[in-house]
């Protein structure tokens, strides 16, 4: 869609940076497929482990006794037994998470239920174990870009290399599952990084704490001796960014309008520093042949505090910086994820089809099935997971 609008739709000299920079991608989403990759790698041994979770959550007399089970092991989890929904990996790491720390109990229960086939081995409990502690980072930053409280821009650019970090060392790994867990991750999240760092990198600019210092330091860890070319990418874009929001602004603000010397005089007649306007304004030239944005980036960086403002400081910092306040406020305004507007405009609600429900109408009164622990059918079930 984005391609069509920007080959036939729009003209590209009305847009910024002529349309580089229009198309911002979700970061939640882009997270979700590279994970989804990754997932593919240890597909059979998540599929035991689901099926697992799916027959002793699937029957009352059977959650009954997978709890009793796990109070007779004194099994420290007090969590129930969680089923993913297969899209959203964030929910198979919690799955995976939860029913690691019931190892011990399925291990009983494989001995004592003759009906539970799908016990997983060792060796698929070893990989779920080895990936789940990879995939609790990208949890976490799921969770931050997840929120109904949008971080705003500038806090992506972050997190995303440090991802590549992670993915990068992952890759290194003596143990041979997660190398390959990681070069299938990597192959999927080189697709979108080209697209992502430079808009974002530009956005970490816009915090007075970190500045282009922040590009350059994870540039570098990321890139080594090749990084000055991508810093400078990110530098160059900026300043294009910045020219062009220059050229198109029709006029300077407020106290940066420069007055005519007898205009100056006309307004303040018979002040007796209205020569020391005329003085500004004829030595105006001279003060600023260096940009706003040269200045900005020149000024020592904020302390890195946890309750700056990043908003507030551009708001009260728009008279020195008119053009870099314009600019900080579209940039910083990009949502990161668009996870939470989803589901406010997701409106039809959660719908459980009779072939779903463990239900059965007597006399038009729905009530749980009740089925004998020992004289229980073999049912394919399948959890309303929303």
């Amino acid at each position: 869609m984005m391609r069509t609008l920007l080959d036939e739709k729009l003209t590209k000299r009305d847009l910024l940076l002529d349309g580089r920079v229009f198309h911002v991608r979700c970061a939640v989403h882009i997270l979700n497929l590279i994970v989804q990759e990754g997932l593919k790698v240890i597909g059979e041994s998540i599929g035991k482990i689901r099926d697992s979770v799916l027959y002793w959550i699937g029957l009352a007399g059977r959650i009954e006794r997978f709890e009793e089970a796990a109070r007779l092991l004194r099994c420290s989890c007090k969590k129930n037994l969680e089923y993913d929904c297969p899209t959203r990996w964030n929910s198979t790491y919690l799955m995976l998470r939860t029913t690691l720390e019931y190892k011990e109990v399925f291990k009983k229960l494989s001995l004592t239920a003759s009906n539970y086939k799908s016990y997983p081995t060792e060796e698929q409990w070893s990989h779920a174990e080895d990936v789940c502690g990879k995939l609790k980072l990208f949890y976490h930053i799921t969770e931050q870009f997840s929120g109904t409280r949008y971080p705003t821009s500038s806090q992506y650019f972050t997190k995303v290399c440090e991802i590549k970090m992670e993915l990068e060392d992952w890759a290194k790994s003596f143990n041979p599952l997660i190398s390959s867990m990681a070069s299938a991750m990597l192959l999927k999240f080189k697709k979108y990084w080209d697209d992502v760092h430079v808009m974002m990198g530009i956005a970490a600019i816009f915090d007075p704490r970190y500045k282009m210092k922040l590009v350059e330091f994870l540039l570098s860890q990321i890139y080594g001796k090749d990084a000055s070319t991508k810093i400078q990418e990110i530098r160059s874009h900026c300043y294009d960014l910045f020219h062009d929001y220059n050229s198109r602004l029709s006029s300077p603000r407020g106290s940066f309008e420069v007055c005519s010397s007898s205009e100056v005089a006309n307004l303040i007649e018979g002040d007796r520093l209205s020569s020391f306007d005329r003085f500004v304004a004829s030595s105006r030239a001279t003060m600023e042949k260096k940009s706003e944005l040269d200045l900005y980036l020149e000024e020592s960086l904020l302390p890195r505090t946890p309750s700056f403002d990043n908003l507030s400081w551009w708001k009260t910092n728009g008279l020195k910086f008119p053009t870099l306040e314009k600019m900080a406020r579209d940039l910083l305004a990009i949502p990161v994820s668009i996870v939470a507007s989803e589901s406010t405009f997701s409106t039809s609600g959660r719908l459980i089809s009779p072939h779903r429900s463990l239900t059965s109408t007597i006399d038009n009164v729905s009530c749980p099935t009740l089925i004998d622990e020992e004289d229980e059918p073999e049912i394919s079930f399948m959890p309303n997971v929303g």
